[in-house]
């Protein structure tokens, strides 16, 4: 099976509106993370959280504002779901149990949105709407935050200084996700996404039988799971489902929305260090491993590798017919490059190689874009990680759009990149050692690839998975939920002490040994840096998992 026409129309049209826009909402998001003036409304939220808008904050701070924020945030929600029994349109569903209820507000709160359960069956509308949605709003404003943060390391000189937390959760929430998920959400109800707080329709279905259809307040969520890379679905179909994904267009729509803030926040950095070119070479690394994931994602699934999918001419298993193979495996593709997580297909049924592409997205730090400001920042920690191996090759002191990369900054650097492959291969391992790899649909390669997957689906903070595991038990829903936690704040935390440290710091002038980090050749570093780190780290779990099994 070969791409259609209309399968490379929709890719090449993506790419177009995505150039297109990298510049302009760019800039947009640079004027609301740099502005000094406050909204009527942004002043009333600053009062009533008792905060002065005017005082700047440590990296120390800052992070005990994004630590708190979350801690609270955690709570409200799994208070929420243990009591929603108790509130206005609950459904008749009874309360969350503890386990899951955990599981779920760690996994909202952290912007993962893994779901152990089914939306339809489990959650009211309030619960949804007031408690998952919402978090999918401040989830995904804390990633932006703390890139910011990091890029006024870079900017900024001599202070300790990184900004103000509730300043910048405050203002990209109210001036960059709310105002284009309200006019998302309009577009996808035109689109025939169901918005409404229907308990269910009774349908009558082709067998003759009775099927109750919930409704929902889904394109409102359906667009902020999308733009603020959180992923979760109103139903256990997620994106596959017609109430939320109904035709092609809004299929595109999803993953333009997917894309559009972590393409454009190297903007944002180039313009706040003063040379819009160092953000041109960070998008470019991002392209460049986007593309060359994207592609292969369908060339396996179009190749269709397998007895079954060679036989029926496709690989047709899990895929919405109205998506196509193409548009299943960008889509897949895309929500794993990044930290959605969301899926129009289920990537346990992709072919060994095709399946494989989703998890490596993943393993590489989901930085290609990567989620709403994770991608920018893992990003950012991956060229300065370039920086100190291109110094350490010529014998100088590495140098980074002026700053100095010493002992400590490499240290917060490496740090950082540990955390999640500890992470994925002890949870892997934890999970064959206790015997609870055997929730696993599959046993051998594939039963692996499994319990791989939704270990680093959750240390990754992306939320999808194989759909061929059965992890709404209490060791499953335990242990995944700290990996969420470990995987989301201790990167932060790193991340932010970095910034203290580089802003600290006195600019250094570029010399005729400073590696020059705007042109191509830094670029193709970046990008083989990434690619060895990850092969390194991860190839033999997966030679024993969905290389095994492909191979």
């Amino acid at each position: 099976m070969t791409m259609t026409t209309a399968g490379v129309l929709f890719l090449l049209s993506l790419v177009v509106a995505l150039v297109a826009v990298h510049r302009p909402f760019g800039d947009h998001l640079y004027r609301v993370v740099s502005g000094t003036r406050h909204s009527r409304v942004e002043r009333g939220v600053y009062r009533l959280v008792g905060v002065n808008p005017a005082a700047e904050q440590s990296w120390g701070v800052y992070a005990r504002g994004v630590l708190a924020f979350s801690a609270v945030s955690i709570l409200f929600l799994y208070a929420f779901q243990r009591l929603q029994n108790h509130l206005w349109l609950s459904l008749g569903f009874d309360p969350v149990i503890s386990h899951g209820a955990w599981n779920t507000a760690v996994s909202f709160v952290t912007n993962t949105n893994w779901q152990w359960y089914s939306g339809e069956s489990t959650m009211g509308h309030l619960v949804q709407m007031a408690g998952l949605a919402v978090q999918n709003f401040v989830s995904a404003a804390v990633g932006i935050a703390v890139a910011v943060a990091l890029v006024r390391g870079f900017a900024r000189s001599r202070t300790g200084e990184l900004g103000n937390f509730w300043v910048d959760l405050t203002r990209i929430t109210l001036r960059v996700l709310l105002p284009i998920a309200v006019l998302g959400a309009v577009v996808l109800m035109a689109g025939g996404v169901v918005q409404n707080l229907s308990a269910g329709t009774d349908v009558t279905t082709l067998t003759g039988g009775t099927q109750t259809i919930t409704g929902g307040p889904v394109a409102s969520q359906e667009v902020i799971k999308e733009l603020g890379t959180n992923g979760g679905g109103f139903y256990n179909a997620n994106s596959s489902h017609p109430f939320e994904n109904p035709t092609t267009w809004t299929n595109w729509l999803e993953i333009f929305l997917i894309l559009l803030i972590p393409f454009s926040l190297p903007r944002v950095f180039g313009r706040m260090v003063g040379q819009n070119r160092q953000g041109y070479a960070i998008v470019a690394v991002m392209a460049i491993l986007a593309v060359a994931s994207i592609a292969l994602t369908n060339v396996f699934e179009l190749a269709g590798d397998g007895t079954v999918p060679q036989a029926v001419g496709a690989a047709l298993e899990g895929k919405e017919v109205r998506f196509d193979v193409s548009n299943s495996a960008t889509f897949a593709a895309a929500t794993t490059l990044t930290s959605t997580g969301a899926v129009n297909s289920f990537h346990d049924s992709y072919t060994a190689l095709g399946g494989m592409m989703p998890i490596v997205n993943m393993m590489f730090g989901e930085v290609a874009p990567g989620g709403v400001g994770a991608g920018l920042y893992g990003l950012l920690i991956l060229a300065v990680i370039t920086v100190f191996v291109a110094g350490l090759m010529v014998g100088r002191t590495p140098e980074y759009v002026g700053k100095k990369i010493g002992s400590r900054e490499i240290k917060f650097a490496s740090l950082y990149f540990l955390v999640t492959p500890a992470l994925v291969l002890a949870g892997t391992a934890a999970a064959f050692a206790t015997g609870n790899n055997s929730t696993a649909l599959n046993a051998g390669p594939h039963g692996l690839s499994e319990v791989l997957y939704a270990f680093t689906s959750a240390s990754n903070n992306n939320g999808s998975a194989f759909a061929g595991i059965t992890v709404s038990t209490p060791w499953w829903n335990t242990a995944l939920g700290l990996c969420m936690l470990l995987g989301r704040f201790l990167p932060i935390i790193f991340v932010l002490a970095l910034a203290g440290s580089l802003a600290r710091q006195q600019p250094t002038p570029a010399s005729e040994g400073t590696l020059p980090t705007h042109r191509p050749l830094f670029v193709g570093m970046v990008v083989g840096v990434t690619v060895i780190l990850v092969a390194l780290t991860f190839l033999p779990a997966l030679a024993l998992g969905p290389l095994a099994e492909g191979l």
